[in-house]
């Protein structure tokens, strides 16, 4: 999972592909619980790319989208909004599964 650089690169990836952003920040708790598992969604879900958007240093962004919870998860194709798992709820390797097998 690489990690978004600048609110330019946002710009640049949301118009082509289809992305999964990860929004998360490092004193997150729930999200470092979910850190294990990720190399594995990612893998499975090989035709996402999957960009971790640290929210301390996107906040901006964040408020742009709606995403006040972390972790949550924003899926883009070409401009477009496939759907998202926003909340400040811990989230299960299952629940992340079935929210990217419903796009």
């Amino acid at each position: 999972m690489r990690k978004l650089a600048s609110i330019e690169e946002y710009e640049q990836l949301k118009e082509n592909g289809k992305y999964i952003l990860m929004f998360s920040a490092q004193w997150c708790g729930d999200c470092r619980f979910i850190e294990p598992f990720m190399p594995e969604v990612a893998d499975k879900y090989s035709e996402f790319t999957f960009i971790y958007v640290d929210r301390d240093e996107f906040i901006d962004l964040c408020v742009e989208l709606d995403i006040f919870g972390i972790p949550s998860f924003v899926a883009i194709e070409n401009g477009k909004e496939l759907g998202r798992f926003v909340s400040k709820d811990r989230k299960t390797q299952d629940e992340i599964e079935q929210f990217i097998s419903a796009l």
